[in-house]
């Protein structure tokens, strides 16, 4: 898996202390980002980062919400304040001693279904697509939501992300990992289990040409896919027995391409940004060649920078499999992206924790979670240009 590289460590202090400098006026080049009715924008794009067929342009807002005092699922996991076990175990609470606590297993584990209690001192904000590793199979957070402290075990829906194994324990750890936007997509919007392991299998749901409204995809390819379904599928049969998820990240064959992509985009990433005065870096609108696909945005650039370390692989797993295009996104496309939708709307909501907001139109998504106390503060922003 990605470690924690010096240029990820630079990235977030350059995140963060862009996030403290004193506010100034717009950059030329600039596009204004989603817009509420009646009320000037918080975000401005700036001009993107390109390597080979990704195109990033980063999301920037002088306007930053305090998010300290949420707790990511990594950092939750890593530090024994969340605890994830498989549905069915006889889950024991325990003060925070520096011991995990005990779990016999029992029967009644369910593939789509786990058991997550927070025993930290904040809320805990979950992704969808954020991978738990261990129990009988690894796992992906089918939703966002988030899990208020102190709270009594809550059943946590789920997929599977690796076919074959059912054994080893009932405990999870972080996995650290974003599934790429093929897989996330179909876990966020369709929450069908084989549509899941469908996206793990082919790489990519995008079906060549990209499609109406996607910002100028469908052109002239100029080269295939370097992550192919055969090389995934070939990985996972030689590597992978069990069809873990995480050796498409792992594997020499596929990470000896996914690693220096990763390192490149990382670079230039941050020399884009290191001229930012009074802003800070708080999402990203991602594009495929021509085919504005996908945006992250959040509260604040500190919580863009806890995320951002896992957010870019998934980008780059995903540039990988879609073949390269001679077509690029421009500016005007990626604001254009990020205009508010309309259409059919659902929502649900925990009182007092949080609300989860859809709305869908034609072939775009876009998904709000907001938190409902301590403060009221949309945490996280998701866009989606589906692929099918």
């Amino acid at each position: 898996m990605f470690r924690r590289r010096p240029f990820y460590c630079a990235f977030i202090s350059a995140a963060m202390v862009a996030g403290c400098l004193i506010a100034a006026g717009a950059a030329d080049g600039e596009k204004r980002g989603r817009t509420a009715p009646g009320k000037p924008s918080p975000w401005r794009l700036i001009e993107p980062i390109q390597y080979e067929n990704l195109i990033i342009f980063p999301v920037v807002s002088a306007r930053s919400a305090d998010t300290a005092g949420f707790a990511t699922l990594d950092d939750a996991l890593a530090a024994r304040e969340a605890v994830v076990t498989e549905g069915g175990a006889n889950v024991i609470r325990r003060t925070r001693d520096g011991r995990p606590p005990a779990i016999p297993q029992q029967q009644g584990a369910s593939v789509n279904q786990l058991v997550l209690i927070n025993r930290g001192s904040k809320p805990l904000v979950l992704l969808a697509g954020e991978m738990v590793s261990g129990g009988k199979q690894d796992r992906i957070i089918s939703k966002d939501r988030i899990v208020p402290p102190g709270a009594e075990p809550i059943p946590l829906d789920v997929f599977c992300v690796e076919q074959s194994r059912w054994s080893s324990g009932a405990q999870f750890s972080a996995g650290k990992i974003m599934v790429h936007p093929s897989v996330r997509e179909k876990a966020a919007v369709d929450q069908e289990q084989n549509k899941v392991w469908a996206a793990v299998r082919s790489g990519t749901t995008s079906s060549p040409g990209g499609g109406e409204g996607s910002g100028g995809g469908g052109g002239t390819y100029a080269a295939p896919a370097v992550v192919t379904s055969g090389s995934i599928g070939e990985v996972v049969a030689s590597e992978a027995p069990t069809g873990a998820y995480q050796k498409i990240y792992q594997s020499k064959k596929v990470n000896s391409t996914v690693e220096p992509f990763v390192e490149e985009v990382q670079r230039r990433f941050a020399r884009r940004i290191a001229g930012l005065k009074g802003e800070s870096v708080v999402g990203v609108v991602v594009a495929y060649g021509g085919e504005l696909a996908w945006s992250d945005i959040f509260a604040s650039g500190e919580m863009f920078a806890r995320y951002w370390p896992k957010l870019l692989p998934s980008y780059v797993v995903e540039a990988l499999a879609r073949p390269r295009t001679r077509e690029q996104a421009s500016l005007d496309d990626a604001g254009e992206f990020l205009r508010p939708i309309t259409g059919h709307e659902t929502s649900e909501s925990e009182p007092d924790v949080y609300r989860l907001t859809q709305v869908t139109q034609g072939r775009y998504v876009e998904i709000e979670l907001e938190a409902l106390r301590p403060a009221d503060i949309m945490l996280h922003t998701l866009k989606i240009h589906r692929t099918s």
